[in-house]
Parts: C-alpha cells; sequence; structure tokens
C-alpha cells in the first residue's frame, strides 16, 4: 500500500477525516486538501504515530471558511486570512476582511462616478456643436469648448488627452476623438470630479467606443459587485463563525487540545488574559 493509500484511509471509523473527507466536502482532490495544509489555510494538524496527517471537524470547517472567503475575496487574500489566523494574528486577519470591503467600496464610488457622468453625456446628446474641422490645433479646441489653452495643457500633462503632433510642424493635432474626450474633461471639472476620477471614465468610454455600450458595460459591472457583495458576507458569515465556534477548533499537534484560533472565547466575546 503506498503512502497516499494509507493516508486516507488513516482514521477509518476513530472520528477522525481522511484527506478524502475533506476533499468531498469542497470537490477538489485530495492532494490539492495536502496543498492547503503545506500552505497554512489549514490549521495545523496533528500526525498518527505512522506520519500520516489527521484531520478533524475543525479542519473541515477552516476549509469551508477558505473556500467561502475565496468566492468574496479571491484566493491570495483568502489565503493570507487564513494564514493568519492560524498563525494566532485575528487583528491581521481582520484587517485584510476589512481592506476587501474598502476596496470593494472604491470600486462601487468609481462605477457611480461613471454612470454619473454617462447620464451627463446622455442628456447633452447631440446637442454640442460639432468640430468644424477633423484636425484642430490647442487654441482651436479651447474656442470650441470655451476653455482656456492651459487647461487642455494641464488635462494633457494628467495622461487624460493625448492629441497626436503634427509631423511638420509639431502642433498639437486634435481628431474628433480628442475633442470628446475633452469635452467630457471640461463637462467633469465643471461638476467638481477631480482629475483622478475623471480618467477611469474617459478609458471606459474608449474601450466601449460609445455612450450605449458603456451603460450596458457598466449594468454588467453592477451586477458583479452586488454578486461579490453577497459572497464577501457569506464569507464574513463562516469566518465568524470559525473564530467563535471553539466545538470543532482542531486540536494541538502537541497538546491534544484544542487549537486558538484568535482572542475570542465561544460566545464571541474577548478572552480574560491570563494572570
Amino acid at each position: 500500500m503506498s503512502r497516499q493509500d494509507a493516508e486516507e484511509e488513516t482514521g477509518a471509523g476513530s472520528g477522525r477525516l481522511r484527506p478524502v473527507d475533506l476533499a468531498r466536502t469542497a470537490g477538489v482532490s485530495t492532494q490539492q486538501i495536502r496543498n492547503y495544509a503545506d500552505a497554512g489555510i489549514l490549521p495545523p494538524a496533528p500526525r498518527s504515530p505512522a506520519g500520516y496527517r489527521m484531520f478533524d471537524a475543525g479542519h473541515r470547517q477552516a476549509l469551508i471558511t477558505y473556500r467561502a472567503l475565496v468566492r468574496g475575496h479571491g484566493p491570495a487574500a483568502a489565503q493570507e486570512v487564513m494564514r493568519a489566523l492560524h498563525a494566532g494574528d485575528t487583528p491581521r486577519a481582520l484587517a485584510l476582511v476589512d481592506a476587501g470591503h474598502a476596496a470593494l467600496h472604491e470600486q462601487r464610488n468609481s462605477l457611480r462616478t461613471t454612470g454619473e457622468a454617462l447620464e451627463a453625456l446622455a442628456e447633452e446628446g447631440d446637442g454640442s456643436p460639432a468640430p468644424p474641422r477633423s484636425r484642430l490645433r490647442i487654441g482651436e479646441v479651447a474656442a470650441h469648448l470655451g476653455v482656456r489653452a492651459s487647461a487642455l495643457r494641464v488635462w494633457e500633462t494628467a495622461g487624460l488627452l493625448t492629441p497626436s503632433r503634427d509631423p511638420v510642424t509639431h502642433y498639437r493635432s486634435y481628431l474628433p476623438a480628442d475633442v470628446r474626450d475633452a469635452r467630457v474633461v471640461h463637462m467633469l471639472r465643471q461638476s467638481h470630479y477631480l482629475l483622478p476620477q475623471i480618467r477611469p471614465v474617459l478609458d471606459d468610454l474608449r474601450r466601449s467606443g460609445g455612450v450605449g455600450a458603456l451603460r450596458s458595460a457598466l449594468e454588467q459591472r453592477r451586477a458583479a459587485l452586488d454578486q461579490r457583495a453577497r459572497a464577501m458576507l457569506e464569507g464574513a458569515a463562516h469566518l465568524h463563525g470559525y473564530l467563535t465556534d471553539t466545538s470543532s477548533a482542531p486540536e494541538c499537534p502537541s497538546s491534544g487540545r484544542s487549537a486558538s484560533r484568535g482572542p475570542y472565547s465561544a460566545d464571541g466575546a474577548p478572552e480574560a488574559s491570563a494572570q
């Protein structure tokens, strides 16, 4: 019998869980369970006298918690959360979860900014006058939009505008798309948007190719953010259960006692420190 086969048979009928038992819980391979254990995603597992890993209900709960966190935070962040917990650094684990929620909040803010700009563009529609020619110099664009040429230079320095240069005179040459971008920047600046807030709006507009396509892309993004938010809530529920449920905490390999996952008692209250 191979070591792998022996390890999978270890614990049968003893209340212990085999790698294959955990693998079936998560729908992964037994080798993936061993990888999780080696990576610190699962807490340390005691070994049998023959050297085989012995998992229990605490390891199953850790596995379920990790898989739930992955759906909302991604595998890298979820792994860091679990490793911090098993290293006894609960504050870091919670800070990592907070960072994930903060990043999602920033994405929602950016999406809202783009949506507001989109509606303003849609309201303006075809009412804005078309450029007089297909290529304009900076002074002509400034006059067309009613802004100073210095403002266009500032927006270019900020990376919002990228006009080409005339190969002979080296003057800036604005195509219709450049004029449209300048008009969008001007409109958002009048609404007190900061330059860093305007960049994603222009990026989305260029990528989608127009207002209608951008509106569809924004709706899809909103749905994706909502789905991720729900996944984060589910992950938080599993994480809270894992932090507070001492009945299924894995045993410490050296002592046979339940391993601590942080400074919390079974009811969620901070444990009193030893005197």
